[in-house]
């Protein structure tokens, strides 16, 4: 049988585009955990070797460059997290060790001239999911103690409900959900006393009755956002801010007890949040700054695409996302990640600190983001089928 010239064009264009779409895509996609082991390491490494921050006295801003800053609490998290799994683990817990012993494992207070939230933000608590992970590693009393006062004083002095964005007394913006809440819930493990867990469970539902949009299914930033608009007319739901919800989410779940009467809550608002999310994921894999409005903010944004594909990962992990486009969501937002990756190791395309969506560029890296890609890649790593 003959084939004609046309038909014969047509399989060698499809023959080219598989080619082609196999090229851009890294080796492994989830399958080869040696490839991905070099990648997260090489990751690791260049952020080390550029890791700084700021000191008293200095032009940066404690409560986002300090040594404990909720932004490097996100990279030592993530950090110890691959730890746990990296054949360079002890490299890294050598190096993580030495972090905490420089700050003496101390909880932040950078906003003493702001007393009547100063002790209760929630930005402050995030280092302390780092400390209490290291507690459970290495056992030493002094990496826990500081967060075990800290979460005692507020317990003792019930912070104002008040769910306006300029109290920061309670979790009145939706990336305190990432923060503060996982610390409750690790101390209600390591403790077994469940005080934790209730108080966690009020703050946590005072926000969510707040800034959650059932209609959307998605986290408004805070309540500054409820009557804004994008450019298209679309509400506003910024990426990252959601992203922060759904690692959040997580970091809860790791923690409650398999029994516990909370659970149901917390499983069945992460598995909602992340199929909204799903849905909004751009066709190269990434999310963007802003949800709704991907036109006015075409850039990729890596923070959030590497806190979604956390939970991703970790709903598929545990039975929670059972859906095959889950899994092709990861897939696809993994090979988007991986093309964020410079050859030395840098992570690009992460949008700079902020409260909404903003511009982002390819040569923008932030520590917080490298923390997000180090969790999500820990949680891929151990995925038992690919």
């Amino acid at each position: 049988m003959k084939i004609n010239t046309t038909v014969w064009l047509v399989i060698l264009y499809l023959f080219i585009s598989l080619c082609l779409e196999s090229k851009a895509q890294p080796s492994y996609v989830l399958t080869d955990r040696r490839a991905l082991q070099a990648t997260l390491d090489k990751v690791a490494d260049w952020q080390i070797n550029h890791f700084n921050y700021s000191k008293a006295g200095s032009a940066g801003h404690l409560h986002d460059a300090g040594i404990d800053a909720w932004t490097n609490a996100t990279l030592y998290l993530g950090m110890a997290e691959w730890s746990a799994i990296s054949d360079n683990g002890p490299k890294y817990y050598k190096w993580l060790n030495k972090i905490g012993d420089e700050n003496n494992w101390q909880i932040p207070d950078n906003f003493k001239n702001m007393p009547k939230y100063s002790l209760y933000h929630a930005d402050e608590l995030c280092i302390g999911q780092f400390y209490l992970n290291m507690y459970s590693v290495f056992r030493k009393k002094k990496m826990m103690e500081a967060t075990l006062k800290r979460a005692d004083w507020i317990m003792a002095n019930p912070p104002s409900e008040d769910m306006k964005n300029t109290s920061k007394q309670t979790w009145t913006w939706c990336d305190a959900l990432f923060m503060a809440p996982p610390v409750y819930a690790n101390l209600a493990k390591l403790t077994g006393d469940n005080r934790y867990l209730q108080f966690m469970d009020q703050q946590f539902k005072l926000t969510y009755d707040y800034l959650y949009d059932k209609e959307y299914k998605l986290f408004f930033r805070d309540d500054r956002f409820f009557d804004k608009t994008e450019v298209n007319g679309q509400k506003v739901f910024w990426g990252r801010g959601n992203g922060w919800v759904a690692a959040g989410l997580v970091n809860i779940l790791k923690a409650l007890p398999e029994d516990s009467p909370l659970r149901p809550f917390y499983e069945n608002l992460f598995s909602e949040l992340v199929d909204s999310l799903v849905n909004l994921q751009s066709d190269n894999g990434f999310w963007h700054a802003s949800l709704l409005d991907p036109d006015q903010y075409p850039s990729p944004e890596t923070s959030a695409t590497a806190l979604i594909a956390y939970a991703l990962a970790y709903g598929i992990n545990n039975d929670l996302l059972s859906n095959g486009k889950y899994t092709m969501a990861l897939k696809k937002a993994w090979i988007a990640l991986d093309s964020a990756i410079g050859s030395d190791g840098k992570l690009g395309w992460v949008q700079p600190i902020g409260a909404d969506p903003k511009k982002v560029t390819e040569d923008m890296t932030a520590v917080y983001g490298v923390g997000a890609l180090l969790m999500a890649g820990a949680e891929i790593y151990k995925m038992d089928v690919y």
